[in-house]
């Protein structure tokens, strides 16, 4: 009798070590899929929260596609006078976007220079780190933008590379944006050697949307900073990600955007 009770009993543990294998290798499956959604999940709800935040009547949800563009190619000055929220903020960062420009980008020579934030917002009464709203209504990504790219921006958003632009629009700017190509499962910039000329890039700060076109797109080196430079006249944003993907960053791929100067409407 004891020996068919301890065969019983060998059973038994048998069949849940073969459970606890099987779900084991299943939750190995399932855990990109799963933390892909997780990632996907928080950048939406950051990128909402900071929306709620800066509302303005020129920002369209992602989810309404139906407007108006209408364009004027000339690149203009933001406006002269100062925003009644956060004007010191706005001030300042524009006398950093003329100074880059003056000095030629000196500081982006360093190799970690692009990861020092070139503001704490914290500073300026601001309690999130989110700076702006990056939206690419193509591949229907919507993600939160922070100043400096350190590996905690990039886990949590698209991050704004120090000695570049900052994303605030004027002539004699690009601002350079990193995103990773892929990381944890999730997508986060994988897809942007999709976008066509034309297609649209917005980005919402704490003032106002600006609205970009894709003109052109590039593959260099990463110690290639000339083609990250500010290019005189123009008013730009550049998308960054490694290249090819799951490589190590071999490579760098690069999307030249433009500022369109455009209203979008509602009909």
């Amino acid at each position: 009798m004891s020996g068919r009770k301890n065969r019983g009993a060998g059973k038994t543990i048998l069949l849940m070590l073969y459970v606890l294998l099987f779900l084991s290798g299943l939750s190995l499956l399932l855990y990109p899929k799963l933390n892909a959604i997780w990632i996907d999940y928080m950048l939406h709800r950051d990128a909402a929260e900071f929306l709620s935040f800066v509302y303005t009547d020129t920002y369209i949800p992602r989810e309404d596609t139906s407007h108006v563009i209408i364009r004027n190619p000339e690149p203009t000055e933001p406006e002269e006078t100062l925003p009644d929220e956060y004007p010191e903020l706005w001030q300042q960062m524009r006398a950093y976007n003329e100074d880059i420009f003056r000095n030629g980008q000196e500081g982006l020579s360093g190799e970690t220079a692009y990861e020092k934030p070139s503001f704490v917002l914290a500073d300026y009464g601001l309690e999130s780190e989110v700076f702006a709203v990056l939206s690419i209504p193509k591949l229907d990504l919507e993600m939160p933008l922070y100043l400096g790219a350190t590996k905690r921006h990039m886990a949590d958003g698209a991050a704004h590379m120090s000695e570049t632009s900052l994303p605030i629009g004027g002539i004699n700017t690009n601002c350079v944006i990193a995103g990773h190509r892929g990381w944890n499962g999730a997508a986060y910039f994988l897809y942007i050697p999709n976008l066509e000329k034309g297609d649209i890039v917005t980005i919402t700060n704490l003032w106002e949307t600006l609205t970009y076109e894709v003109v052109d797109w590039k593959i260099i080196t990463p110690y290639d900073v000339e083609s990250i430079h500010i290019q005189p006249n123009r008013d730009l944003i550049t998308l960054l990600t490694c290249h090819p993907p799951a490589t190590g960053g071999r490579q760098r791929y690069l999307v030249f955007c433009e500022r369109t100067h455009t209203e979008l409407e509602v009909p």
